[in-house]
């Protein structure tokens, strides 16, 4: 089918441009003189690339009460977002071929964007012990993860490093020293867990693996990638392996550039791991994003059923949804206060994430000949977040209710309409 887009605000190397595009056989093209299957009248809206969230939690198979890919990629649509990697917290665990086969026939069944799996580092994801299968699943997946769980053992994070790097595949480790940690732990380690008698989760079981890792990936060459990054020291380590030409590259959420640990409350939405840091802890995270040391904005999209998120603080699951909210909070939060740029925001959310782990799509601008993913979006006009409104099975968010710039007016991937 091809489709013309007319009267958008379309955003191109050169910038915010208004003119007509076309999707044609799946494409991006600036011809718009032949004819056309139907016209989509943008009347002023913005056209940008369909953005990639690298951190995605799709929870089929195991856990499909939580969400199903067809609504994991469905709500990711409704947020602007054509491409998603999908994280291995899954039952069974994709640690060898025919595991990840049963996750990737679904995604062939059922997906409406592109949904590329990790495999994971280890057997049964467990963060020690045996590896993965990682040969037999390389020319299916996008890298390997054990996210929700960290490598304990350094002699197994040097082993997975050294054959993904033989492999030409990335390493992308959640950071997570069991060591440092005290039982029971729900958010951060600071002012408000001691005034509400909560176990806090130390900074250093983060940053300690980190600095482990970013040893390990110097002396074995291979691409290392540190998932949802909440510490200052952890930006400051990776800002300094930068500087040094390690391979390492990492990314943030959302939540962690607009909250801290003062805005916490009594409810399991606060709830996510790593938790939400201290306000030195953001300050150095939004110093990171301006800099350069942390390349992508995800979302670690993390839902759960709503009674697994309503037992407060300590009783609740860990985590939050956001493919449905992640293109406005961080342009109302971030762009609109000029804090980034929209062509930031955009290299953060979409080219940049494509360019690490090699996803197919537009990148950080529309340019004609890319594949057609596209977001039609109002930047111009507010709206209140209505988390009973979302696609996505989860419904737990920080921003509920909140008002907000950056609402999703229609999606395309590969010049279809999803959205």
């Amino acid at each position: 089918m091809n489709i013309l887009i007319k009267g958008g605000n379309v955003y191109t190397e050169e910038g915010s441009v208004r003119q007509d595009i076309a999707l044609t056989d799946g494409r991006i093209s600036f011809d718009v003189s032949g004819s056309f299957d139907s016209v989509y009248e943008a009347d002023g809206l913005d056209i940008i690339p369909g953005l990639a969230d690298a951190h995605v939690h799709l929870r089929e198979p195991g856990f499909s009460y939580k969400e199903t890919i067809r609504t994991g990629t469905m709500a990711a649509a409704h947020g602007g977002v054509t491409s998603v990697l999908a994280m291995p917290n899954l039952d069974p665990a994709p640690c060898t071929l025919p595991a990840l086969q049963e996750e990737l026939d679904i995604i062939r069944r059922d997906a409406v964007i592109d949904v590329i799996p990790f495999g994971t580092i280890t057997m049964g994801r467990m963060g020690r012990g045996e590896l993965a299968d990682m040969e037999a699943m390389a020319p299916y997946v996008c890298g390997f993860s054990d996210d929700g769980t960290g490598v304990q053992d350094e002699a197994v994070m040097r082993q997975a490093m050294e054959r993904a790097a033989a492999l030409g595949k990335i390493i992308s480790a959640h950071c997570e020293d069991e060591s440092e940690l005290r039982p029971g732990g729900c958010i951060h380690d600071g002012a408000y867990a001691r005034e509400h008698g909560h176990v806090g989760i130390n900074s250093e079981s983060e940053w300690k693996q980190v600095e482990r890792d970013l040893r390990l990936a110097e002396e074995t060459g291979a691409r290392y990638h540190v998932c949802h990054v909440s510490t200052k020291e952890s930006v400051r380590l990776i800002r300094e392996a930068k500087k040094r030409g390690v391979k390492v590259t990492c990314e943030t959420g959302p939540h962690y550039l607009i909250y801290t640990d003062e805005d916490l409350k009594e409810s399991g939405a606060w709830k996510m791991n790593p938790p939400i840091r201290a306000r030195e802890d953001r300050e150095e995270l939004i110093r990171g994003i301006k800099d350069g040391t942390i390349d992508c904005i995800i979302t670690d999209h993390a839902p759960h059923s709503a009674e697994e998120k309503s037992k407060g603080l300590d009783g609740s699951a860990f985590g939050i949804t956001g493919l449905e909210t992640s293109l406005a909070t961080v342009y109302t939060y971030l762009v609109r206060p000029g804090i980034i740029s929209l062509s930031d925001m955009l290299r953060l959310m979409s080219g940049s994430p494509r360019s690490i782990f090699g996803i197919p799509g537009p990148g950080a601008c529309i340019r004609e000949g890319d594949p057609a993913d596209i977001a039609i979006v109002d930047f111009r006009t507010s709206y209140r977040i209505d988390a009973q409104s979302f696609l996505s099975m989860g419904r737990s968010t920080l921003f509920d209710g909140a008002e907000v710039y950056g609402r999703v007016e229609a999606t395309f991937h590969k010049g279809i309409q999803v959205y």
